[in-house]
């Protein structure tokens, strides 16, 4: 059996730190220009529109992020695709950032006052120059405040993805404890790797919520 001091187990956890930070990045990312494009559907005048962003941000928050990896990892193999396990975890974080970003950001629209849409109507301009010079300005800095939120838990729901074989911190936490029998310290110092990245984003999303509601 290999000996593994705590310099070995920290460094380990730090790289699964790593990738758990990268996957973060990429799934609020990618989640985040998917979720604008579904709010412009979810606001769009066309009906059809606005029914299928309505169904796709049903589907993924009334579904688990889990169900949602296998579909994504087994369900497109049995397609004849073989999905890699990475590509696999930030396609689902992706899909799921961006259905729960899009209602977050579709609230922070709906907090404009209605007359705002009133009077970018009587200047002769389009719904999406409506949305881009008057609605949407206005609603991002309401929208700041949940969105750098909602960032913890893309964080957190990293730690899934574990289930498929992607080795971010949960999952070399899970082989570390395994090899060393010290699954309380292993376990341990994997909480406070997501405690270190969570945080500090709870602390500024609590920040930012004063700061622009002492602004408005």
């Amino acid at each position: 059996m290999m000996d593994f001091t705590l310099a070995d187990i920290l460094r380990s956890l730090a790289s699964g730190l790593g990738l758990t930070l990268v996957l973060s990045l990429a799934a609020f990312l990618f989640g985040g220009l998917a979720s604008a494009l579904v709010l412009l559907a979810r606001n769009s005048t066309l009906r059809p529109l606005r029914l299928l962003a309505r169904g796709y941000i049903e589907l993924f928050q009334g579904t688990p992020l889990l169900m949602q990896l296998f579909l994504t990892f087994f369900g497109l193999s049995l397609l004849g695709l073989e999905v890699p396990a990475w590509l696999a975890a930030g396609l689902a974080l992706t899909l799921f950032t961006s259905a729960y970003l899009a209602e977050i950001w579709r609230g922070c629209v709906e907090a404009i006052p209605h007359g705002q849409w009133e009077a970018s109507e009587s200047l002769a301009m389009s719904r999406f120059e409506q949305l881009r010079h008057v609605i949407l300005p206005q609603a991002l800095r309401i929208a700041v405040a949940p969105t750098v939120g909602f960032s913890v838990q893309v964080v957190k729901g990293t730690a899934v993805t574990s289930i498929i074989g992607f080795t971010e911190l949960t999952k070399i936490g899970g082989m570390l404890a395994n090899a060393t029998f010290q699954p309380f310290t292993v376990y341990g110092l994997a909480a406070l790797g997501y405690f270190i990245l969570c945080y500090p984003l709870s602390l500024a999303a609590r920040w930012l919520e004063r700061r622009l509601h002492a602004a408005a």
